[in-house]
């Protein structure tokens, strides 16, 4: 069976455009800059314990790409940080770190649009200084399984949003797949994979399993990374995924903006 939390940072490597690697190094200056902010005037405390640990890896290396975007040390760096991929003790660490920067994206975006997002296993920000999952470490064995289950969500939603201008070739479900393999998955992941890129695109059956606008939210930032938003199929996508999961416009605005990313 697959670790899907672990699975996700290979994938990210694996599929992500070169404008995604801009994105994600956009979001993660947004994020330093700006998301202590946003939970200070929640009431919270700190940028959550999980992406405070993802941001201070990479916060050297936030700072060389943007004084020098393309500068390929300082992007390569930034998304090592983000992923993990060192020692034991690192990936144990960060297994959480793609996830602690998606939720980061979404959680600001609600705050910063106004609209209160119903997290699964967490209040909404406006009813609670407590930080949703994902910015925060899993108490139980149940918010464990909900960040499992959200982690296998964004992959299938980076592999939908690939699926949405045509079937993904059998050359690059190969080399996405021997990608997670160089990265040490095993045979469980491989095969998960194999199934979810061969099948064809249902976009309502996957949004009737989206549990929250916030892990919704969560899946279209990861979206953003898996193309370069350059076809009127891709953009398509994303404007049906919105409006099928309720997501709110402005919600949709912030989380481009954070991204660096036309609305």
């Amino acid at each position: 069976m697959a670790n899907f939390g672990d699975l996700l940072g290979g994938f990210i490597q694996s599929t992500m455009t070169q404008s995604g690697s801009g994105r994600m190094g956009t979001a993660l200056q947004d994020l330093q800059a700006n998301l202590g902010r946003t939970i200070g005037a929640q009431g919270g405390g700190g940028g959550g314990d999980m992406l405070g640990k993802l941001l201070e890896m990479a916060k050297g290396t936030i700072g060389n790409a943007s004084q020098n975007p393309m500068q390929a040390g300082g992007l390569g760096a930034v998304l090592g940080s983000v992923l993990g991929g060192g020692g034991d003790s690192v990936k144990g660490a960060m297994t959480g770190g793609a996830l602690a920067m998606l939720a980061g994206i979404a959680y600001k975006a609600f705050t910063e649009s106004g609209q209160a997002a119903q997290s699964s296993g967490a209040s909404a920000a406006s009813e609670s200084a407590e930080l949703p999952l994902g910015l925060r470490a899993p108490r139980t064995a149940a918010e464990e399984q909900a960040m499992e289950n959200t982690a296998q969500l964004v992959i299938k939603g980076m592999i939908n949003i690939a699926k949405s201008d045509g079937q993904v070739s059998v050359e690059e479900i190969q080399r996405i797949v021997g990608k997670v393999e160089a990265a040490g998955m095993g045979a469980g992941a491989q095969e998960w994979l194999m199934t979810e890129l061969r099948e064809p695109l249902n976009l309502d059956a996957f949004v009737a399993e989206i549990p929250s606008p916030e892990v919704a939210a969560e899946v279209y930032a990861a979206s953003l990374l898996a193309v370069e938003l350059d076809t009127p199929q891709e953009q398509d996508y994303l404007r049906r995924f919105a409006e099928k999961t309720g997501l709110h416009p402005l919600v949709v605005k912030h989380i481009h903006q954070s991204m660096g990313v036309a609305a």
